[in-house]
């Protein structure tokens, strides 16, 4: 259970700490950027045996492919970050939680590796969980006394913003989609760390790529603190990973049982934390949007759940 509460807190860790960023006026990209270099010291570190990257094939395809899927990690964690700074914490949190719709139907009817038959509740669960995100999404313009005292351009973008939301729910879906199709066919279960800090050093490469070009041909300089910024992200973010498979580990790898629980605490938690670091309020819409994910994330995996 230890491990199982770690990993809703350094979960819930990210979020805050990349809300946090526009108060220290740390670049976001910077920093994601930076996290990752964090993300694989940390691995290296937790790693018991460093020998095993001696048998890594790295021309191999299953290498190729998991270095590149580092640029979907950059992607997904950039929404992420503009969803907690734009939108709310609790927002972030249930479109990264309700993204585990996608790859169950990807398991379903694509890789139809799925373990259990599907009924009409579990179904009904992953229609709640659109509705849920959808909810979740819903911003309401800040009152003013005249309306028409605010300009259009800021109405526009004030109601533009539940887009976000929606990106990082599809950004994280196909993330953690191909996070587990990768991993079950081309690493043996012992070598998940492995996987991920070769997942991570792909996002190195390519983020550090793409910021030397940005500096050399747009001229962005590089500040410390958003290195500083970066470096403190990487090591929730990849002890957040790595405390999860711990728990899956503690409870016989039984997944349909611990990502439910996992996803509802760290819905609640965020939402909590949100609230008492930054004062953010939700909206009866939101409210709504909460308890229909903690409702959809039951019915999804009730069966594991034993009710």
């Amino acid at each position: 259970m230890l491990f199982f509460l770690l990993a809703v807190l350094f979960t819930v860790m990210l979020y805050l700490i990349m809300r946090a960023y526009p108060r220290y006026q740390v670049d976001s990209f910077h920093a994601v950027v930076f996290n990752y270099y964090s993300c694989v010291l940390t691995g290296l570190a937790l790693t018991p045996d460093l020998g095993v990257f001696t048998e890594v094939q790295w021309t191999s395809e299953g290498t190729l492919l998991t270095m590149a899927l580092g640029a979907m990690f950059v992607t997904a964690f950039m929404l992420i970050g503009l969803t907690a700074q734009k939108v709310s914490v609790t927002a972030t949190s249930l479109a990264g939680n309700m993204s585990l719709v996608i790859p169950v139907l990807f398991g379903l009817f694509v890789f139809r590796n799925n373990n259990k038959d599907f009924t009409a509740l579990n179904y009904l669960g992953l229609v709640l969980a659109l509705v849920a995100l959808a909810l979740g999404a819903i911003q309401r313009s800040p009152k003013t006394a005249d309306p028409a005292d605010a300009p259009h351009s800021m109405q526009t973008a004030q109601q533009a913003l539940w887009i976000l939301p929606v990106l990082t729910f599809f950004a994280s879906g196909t993330n953690n989609t191909l996070i587990n199709f990768l991993s079950s066919r081309y690493y043996p279960s012992g070598q998940i760390t492995v996987f991920m800090i070769i997942a991570c050093f792909g996002a190195v490469v390519i983020g550090t790529s793409i910021l030397i070009y940005r500096i050399l041909a747009h001229g962005h300089k590089l500040k410390l603190r958003s290195v500083v910024g970066g470096l403190i992200l990487g090591v929730p973010n990849f002890l957040s990973l790595y405390f999860l498979l711990l728990a899956l580990a503690a409870f016989g790898n039984s997944a349909a049982y611990v990502f439910p629980i996992y996803n509802i605490l760290t819905m609640l938690v965020s939402a909590l934390a949100a609230w008492v670091l930054y004062k953010e309020r939700l909206n009866t819409l939101n409210r709504w949007g909460l308890l229909l994910a903690v409702a959809a994330i039951v019915l999804i995996s009730y069966q594991e759940l034993n009710l």
